[in-house]
């Protein structure tokens, strides 16, 4: 079982900065941040990081709101892109109705966003529906199957 680890100020301040490098991001997250072996991030309530988790067995905790991908680029969750993406500057990509359904399939989406590198914010009309990465003319789709719908079109 993997241990999470409470993130310093310092880490925070980083993956803050990542954030705001990636989407423009510059509003403040109060939150405490905790770190898995998988580079996964979630965020709780300040509160927790009073608690002494050195000896608990626990994998995951709080709400799970992104990944730190080969230690340079962050891939939000779909909740961390509704946290984000509200406040977000830059890297949106804002989808057709076709494309939103497309995507909630967990397809990837063909479509020309050259001014866009690495992970953009998927978005339709106002809803924020998670991160994709920008490669060869393609959307890569993210979206866990588990969470994937099943759309008759």
């Amino acid at each position: 079982m993997q241990q999470l680890k409470i993130l310093k100020r310092k880490e925070v301040k980083q993956l803050l900065a990542k954030i705001k490098e990636q989407w423009g991001y510059s509003k403040s997250l109060d939150y405490a941040f905790l770190r898995s072996s998988k580079d996964k991030i979630y965020i709780v309530n300040k509160d927790f990081a009073k608690i002494d988790i050195s000896k608990l067995k626990i994998d995951k905790i709080g709400l799970y709101f992104c990944t730190v991908v080969n230690k340079n680029e962050i891939r939000l969750s779909i909740e961390g892109s509704q946290i984000v993406g509200p406040y977000a500057t830059k890297n949106i990509i804002e989808l057709s109705r076709s494309e939103m359904k497309e995507w909630l399939q967990g397809v990837n989406i063909e479509k020309d966003v050259r001014e866009i590198g690495g992970f953009a914010i998927i978005k339709y009309d106002s809803d924020f529906m998670g991160t994709g990465k920008v490669k060869e003319g393609k959307i890569l789709n993210y979206i866990p199957k588990a969470r994937r719908i099943k759309i008759s079109l």
